[in-house]
């Protein structure tokens, strides 16, 4: 970056994304927001401001369940876990919620596995395409990671998402992509050799990279996902005595390190 850009942007923001021209009009990705936007759901409007892309209502209803079958009210859930504390502790609904979608971005669950879990399948995609095997690309991937993000649970061995994903894919006819192919192909190689089973972040990123999203556009998608099941948990820890929720003594802690020493 030069000076004379610096010195570009200091009285002036220069942006292809959108303006708002108070008391005239807002301007979305070259859109008026009012009268070329006004028509779309929030849905369709927040994909639009991720891809500058309308999607078909078939695409739409898919994409919509993806986020739909992870709305887990489950306060036992680490990101829920965060929320309900926090409206036990009688925060605001916008800091408790927040405070827990920052943590969904963890290593191995959430956002960051599911930025990796398109990026791989993007770039097995292409390879393959290129003449490379699948087997060997699969080989090379556990070798250098020990994982394929997309396999495998770390609390469960099987995820119950996975049929339900695969049958809406199949009622909307998106279960013959070539990358929702190739996650399955993936997960029949994994299963037979390496005792893996498939996960919905594996399926989810297929539709996302069949429907041309990039890892950057398919993280920013994904992130609002576990919103709706945060919301039950905010709401039951506000309902409770502050202070009440998950309360543990000291005594009931196992704990197996060393004894207690003197310093």
């Amino acid at each position: 970056m030069s000076i004379q850009d610096l010195m570009l942007q200091e009285k002036s923001h220069v942006t292809s994304m959108g303006k708002a021209f108070l008391c005239e009009r807002v301007v979305m990705r070259g859109k008026d927001l009012h009268l070329e936007l006004g028509d779309l759901d929030w849905f369709s409007l927040y994909l639009y401001s991720i891809t500058g892309k309308r999607y078909s209502e078939e695409q739409l209803k898919m994409l919509n369940y993806i986020w739909v079958c992870t709305s887990y009210p489950d306060p036992s859930i680490w990101p829920n876990h965060v929320t309900e504390l926090a409206a036990n502790s009688r925060s605001t609904p916008s800091l408790s919620l927040m405070s827990g979608l920052s943590i969904s971005e963890a290593s191995i669950y959430g956002r960051r596995p599911d930025r990796r879990a398109i990026d791989f399948l993007i770039n097995t995609r292409k390879a393959v395409d290129s003449g490379g095997k699948l087997e060997d690309l699969i080989n090379e991937s556990l070798k250098k990671y020990r994982i394929i993000y997309g396999y495998g649970r770390p609390l469960a061995r099987i995820d119950e998402r996975v049929l339900h994903i695969v049958k809406k894919a199949k009622s909307l006819g998106f279960d013959s992509g070539e990358h929702f192919q190739l996650a399955l192909d993936i997960y029949k190689y994994v299963k037979q050799h390496k005792r893996q089973t498939v996960n919905v972040a594996a399926l989810a990123a297929a539709i996302g990279a069949d429907f041309g999203m990039s890892p950057e556009e398919y993280q920013l998608y994904l992130t609002p996902c576990f919103i709706a099941g945060m919301v039950p948990c905010y709401l039951d820890g506000m309902e409770k005595p502050e202070g009440s929720v998950f309360p543990m003594r000291c005594q009931s802690i196992e704990y197996s390190g060393p004894h207690k020493r003197s310093w």
